[in-house]
């Protein structure tokens, strides 16, 4: 299939952007570059043998939108681009529904003009909101998000949904994940977040390197066993060929799948893997805790195992190794 990649150059965007090329799929990319590389895909097309066109642009455009899915005759979307910082959404929520729920909107409208129907969209364990059990099941339905992320994920979702029950021609897959860490094998394509990261593993990366002095662990007086936030993480290639296997499988109406492990770890515990991983002393700081973090949720993914066929099936040990092979082939990211 023709597949346009929205946000295909950012992290989880360029690995699934290669598993999909990898899979015989023709791969057309778009994204402003806020949050991606087009280095990235230029190593995936270097590393592949197989070229991928790529646009440079925003999903609030909707004549470049209509004129790619026009054009490029594209059969289906894997929706990524988004702004997608828990913290810093509550500092400038508007921004977020600006990017997250309009540019949606714009997409979905520049889809059913030019005849696509299939959407693949990245969605977020937050949907489940902050009162939900665990672990989360897709049954539990979409609660009341602690953040303005969280909040642009359940409106999006409501209207995939309300367009999936208008028209049966529609056919959207929801991917609600969680924690995604380490990087490709071979070390070509990672996370590279621009200035301060948001994420843990990309810190806790650089303060390994060099390049930072220590680590920031936000609250350390959560109930859990050891004081700090606990998260289901999981290999960002897994996560990649879930999107794949999403797509193949994607049927008319809406879908919701978690994909995630099942099995939550603690910051201090990822601290330690990746001091066992990477030879290196971590040095960190507990401080206030962030706006909008959940003391700890995980993923009930059996409904994925049995409809999608899919599994993670990387290690932590595999999530931390993969991950410091990236920041020591790349120091610099994708920057020279």
């Amino acid at each position: 299939m023709k597949i346009l990649v929205t946000g295909g150059a950012g992290y989880i965007g360029s690995h699934t952007s290669l598993v999909l090329a990898e899979e015989g799929h023709e791969v057309i990319v778009l994204d402003n570059l806020e949050n991606g590389y087009q280095e990235a895909i230029n190593r995936i097309e270097d590393f592949l043998q197989k070229p991928i066109k790529f646009y440079k642009g925003n999903i609030n455009d909707t004549p470049k939108v209509r004129n790619i899915l026009s054009t490029c005759e594209i059969d289906a979307v894997i929706h990524f681009a988004g702004l997608k910082a828990v913290g810093e959404s509550s500092k400038i929520p508007l921004s977020y529904y600006m990017n997250n729920v309009s540019g949606t909107l714009n997409l979905l409208n520049a889809m059913e003009q030019e005849n696509v129907n299939k959407m693949v969209f990245s969605s977020s364990a937050t949907v489940y909101g902050s009162l939900a059990p665990f672990p989360y099941k897709e049954d539990f339905g979409r609660g009341q998000p602690s953040s303005p992320y969280g909040k642009t994920k359940v409106i999006i979702e409501d209207i995939l949904q309300d367009l999936a029950s208008s028209d049966p021609k529609w056919c959207f897959t929801s991917l609600r994940y969680f924690n995604p860490i380490g990087a490709h094998h071979s070390g070509i394509i990672g996370e590279d977040p621009k200035g301060l990261p948001n994420n843990l593993l990309p810190f806790i990366s650089q303060v390994a390197s060099g390049k930072r002095e220590k680590l920031s662990v936000f609250g350390g007086d959560y109930d859990t066993f050891d004081g700090t936030c606990r998260r289901d993480y999981i290999h960002v290639m897994d996560l990649a060929e879930g999107h794949v296997s999403a797509l193949e499988n994607i049927a008319s109406g809406i879908s919701s799948f978690n994909l995630g492990t099942g099995v939550p770890y603690s910051v201090l515990e990822i601290i330690d893997a990746f001091e066992k991983a990477s030879g290196k002393k971590i040095p960190y700081q507990i401080v206030a805790r962030r706006d909008g973090d959940l003391p700890q949720f995980w993923a009930d993914s059996d409904k994925a195992n049995k409809i999608l066929g899919w599994r993670a099936k990387k290690s932590l040990e595999v999530m931390m190794t993969d991950a410091w092979r990236w920041q020591m082939q790349n120091p610099n990211g994708y920057l020279p």
